[in-house]
């Protein structure tokens, strides 16, 4: 017979619980039993459904943990029996409450366990073994076995244990578990690859770059697992509150049982209203639901690609309204890309010319421009000028693709072009052909990202090193209303250190950076963010978050799940307290049923503010 699991037990035990008392109940009415008896039957079921809870109170009262749930529960309960025994026998409240608290606690360990699987599931990126090639054999060992240079093999649907470079073969990689991002990724020789992916299709041979624990998928799953314990204030004020709260309730339903008893004379009822605040007091609603909540928000956001390192780093994104932006590889795309070509009516001629001459050059432009005309006619003997562009020659025939100087040079006579990026002008056999001009372009969803965080109110500013005409135009593109140009990585933390010096109290000034360059930027924020960070270890050490997608679009997804989350911790805090107050308030003026109350604002109230908190693994 298959071992029941925990929950499954206490399911059990709930059960059958409920049926004992159920038929108690019944023998009750119909029989005359002797109180000892029905006792004794009490008892039993009691005993059964609540001995966890006894034996822990037992426990913690040793180790000095008096007031928690479990001793409030036993005192109260076992209070009922003894006020049942000297005055009319009834019994059956104490062995409801422990019902009905059970029942709440597997509710409780339930959507825990959900959350926490959630997030497991995300996160279960990395394979248990890995398969190595030594000697032209394939063995399977640990992936932290597996040294750097080494050959690994990846067949399709299995992950990459570690970072490395394609060798030999090509695929197609499912990397949503790192990015977020559904749309696969086709890779093939000398393409770099990250732990955490999923080969969809082919066979490939990878070269490792890193130790299996310096690898992407190891230095998230560290960052997720210590996520924890940084705190938010939110979950600091909680524990803080318990450590008081419990025992002054403790001492309020002490004193309230001995001024009640001496001034309405009514013994009973003023213990019975005592033993109700001690079930009331229970602050098991806001010490499982806050942190729950802070955890599912990291779940969520995880979930989208984006790595939050604590709860306190979720809380001061929800509040961040000063954003700072690095320019290149963060509002742009960090590459260069033909954007103007003069004479526009002759544009194919220019573009096949200056081609032919940059298909020989290393230089990101060149590389840039041989891109845009892929049918460029080969076989031109190339040499680069340092400074001034590159000379190709074939069959007699010259071309020169420069910047200015380059064609004053060569005597060539051309009109100069006043225009934003990199103007490379093109000439050949001594005639002005035209000038390409090369720049930055905005990431497509730069312009929606800013635009989202104007609308909530927040100040957007860009902070770069490009020259003042370049990032005026970028600036204007994306809707950045403040920039300043120039900046050198040094100038850039002074520049932060000037917000951080002007803010008002509750301003909260978030940078974000490419991570590498713009580590010492987004060390200094009072939030730092890197994004498009993937394999970066500079990015992922000095970041609070990491946006693994290269797109401003993931920051406005982070800020709506941060809020998002904020809003559901507090209305759990306000929502317990709220009820636990009002319980209080009927039991102290002895309404009916009074343990009846005190028992939803404590079993129900948990489960309901639980459940709530579960709302923010779903947060998009």
């Amino acid at each position: 017979m298959k071992k029941l699991n925990k929950n499954q037990w206490a399911l059990t035990r709930i059960i059958i619980s409920a049926v004992l008392f159920a038929a108690l109940m019944i023998c009750d009415k119909l029989l005359d039993i002797n109180i000892y008896v029905k006792l004794a039957l009490y008892l039993v079921v009691y005993l059964f459904i609540g001995y966890d809870v006894l034996c822990k109170a037992v426990v913690n009262i040793f180790h000095g943990q008096v007031f928690d749930e479990n001793f409030l529960m036993c005192i109260a309960t076992v209070g009922v029996f003894v006020l049942g025994f000297f005055e009319n026998g009834d019994f059956a409240e104490a062995v409801v409450v422990m019902i009905l608290y059970q029942t709440g606690e597997l509710f409780q360990r339930y959507a825990v366990g959900k959350s926490r699987k959630n997030v497991s599931e995300l996160m279960d990126m990395c394979p248990d073994v890995a398969v190595v090639l030594r000697d032209g054999v394939e063995s399977e060992v640990y992936p932290d076995e597996i040294e750097v240079g080494e050959t690994i093999v990846v067949k399709a649907g299995e992950k990459i244990a570690i970072d490395g470079v394609i060798e030999k073969g090509s695929a197609t990689l499912n990397m949503m578990a790192l990015t977020g991002e559904t749309v696969p990724v086709e890779v093939g020789e000398g393409d770099e690859v990250l732990s955490g992916s999923i080969n969809d299709s082919g066979l490939i041979y990878i070269k490792t770059t890193k130790a299996f624990s310096e690898s992407t998928i190891s230095r998230i799953l560290e960052m997720v697992e210590s996520a924890s314990e940084k705190k938010a204030k939110a979950e600091n004020f909680i524990t803080k509150f318990a450590r008081w709260y419990t025992p002054a309730v403790c001492a309020l339903a002490l004193l309230y049982a001995v001024i009640a008893s001496l001034v309405t004379g009514n013994v009973r009822a003023s213990i019975f209203t005592a033993l109700s605040f001690l079930v009331v007091s229970c602050p098991c609603a806001l010490v499982i639901s806050v942190p729950m909540g802070f955890f599912g928000g990291i779940g969520a956001a995880s979930k989208n690609g984006i790595l939050v390192k604590g709860g306190n780093y979720l809380e001061l994104l929800a509040k961040a309204n000063i954003f700072a932006f690095d320019k290149t590889g963060t509002i742009t795309k960090g590459s260069f890309s033909v954007v103007k070509v003069y004479p526009e009516a002759d544009y194919q001629r220019v573009l096949r010319i200056a081609a032919a001459a940059e298909s020989g050059s290393n230089h990101p432009i060149a590389k840039c421009i041989a891109a845009s005309y892929p049918d460029y006619e080969k076989g031109y003997e190339v040499s680069e000028i340092a400074g001034r562009g590159v000379r190709a020659e074939k069959d007699g025939n010259v071309i020169l693709v420069g910047n200015a100087a380059l064609l004053k040079e060569n005597n060539v006579v051309f009109d100069e072009v006043s225009d934003v990026g990199s103007i490379e002008y093109v000439a050949e056999n001594g005639k002005y052909v035209g000038a390409i001009v090369v720049a930055d372009t905005i990431k497509e969803s730069s312009v929606k990202a800013i635009k989202e965080l104007q609308c909530e109110g927040a100040r957007c500013l860009m902070l770069t090193g490009d020259n003042k005409q370049n990032a005026e135009k970028i600036a204007s593109e994306c809707g950045v209303n403040e920039y300043i140009a120039g900046l050198l990585p040094g100038d850039k933390v002074a520049e932060v250190e000037k917000l951080l010096k002007n803010k008002k109290p509750s301003d909260v000034v978030c940078f974000t950076g490419d991570g590498i360059n713009d580590a010492p930027v987004i060390m200094r924020a009072d939030l730092g963010v890197a994004m498009g960070a993937l394999g970066s270890d500079s990015a992922i050490e000095a970041a609070d978050v990491v946006l693994m997608k290269d797109d401003l679009s993931a920051l406005s997804i982070a800020k709506r799940i941060a809020k998002k989350t904020i809003k559901i911790v507090t209305e759990n805090i306000i929502f317990a307290l709220s009820v636990k107050v009002l319980v209080m308030v009927l039991c102290a003026l002895q309404i009916p049923y009074a343990m009846w109350f005190a028992i939803f604002a404590d079993v129900g109230v948990s489960v309901l503010a639980i459940l709530n908190s579960m709302r923010c693994l779903t947060v998009k």
